[in-house]
């Protein structure tokens, strides 16, 4: 089962490598790797790693902003990081949430980070309902 949510996951479409993020983003091909790393470090953006290779969720970063990671990101992945890896973050990220109305906060956090959060706060939290 871990296997085929792995699958769809990677299959989805939102991955992209460090050199894809670096086109997107215009950076200077020999710092792309320092940058990509140095915002994963700073926590603007996760990863997931499949078979020695990194990969960034399309919808970390904001093309209105030329690629760069969004903004509302950082406190999300900060809630998240408590209890999940890059792979928790993604399944959870992809998967429809009950606190956003079914929505998958993927595709909430361009317009409602602020909700996002909130769905991630209660993620961690020990509550049961």
């Amino acid at each position: 089962m871990l296997a085929k949510g792995k699958t769809r996951i990677l299959q989805s479409g939102d991955w992209l490598t460090v050199q894809q993020v670096a086109e997107l983003a215009q950076l200077n091909p020999d710092l792309k790797c320092s940058q990509v790393g140095e915002w994963r470090r700073a926590g603007k953006v996760f990863a997931l790693q499949h078979e020695g290779i990194d990969y960034f969720p399309i919808y970390a970063f904001d093309p209105a902003e030329g690629y760069c990671p969004r903004p509302g990101l950082i406190p999300v992945i900060a809630t998240l990081a408590a209890k999940k890896d890059g792979w928790g973050m993604a399944f959870w990220f992809g998967s429809s949430n009950s606190i956003l109305g079914g929505r998958m906060p993927k595709d909430v956090l361009k317009d409602e980070p602020e909700l996002v959060l909130d769905a991630a706060e209660y993620e961690v939290s020990d509550s049961p309902f």
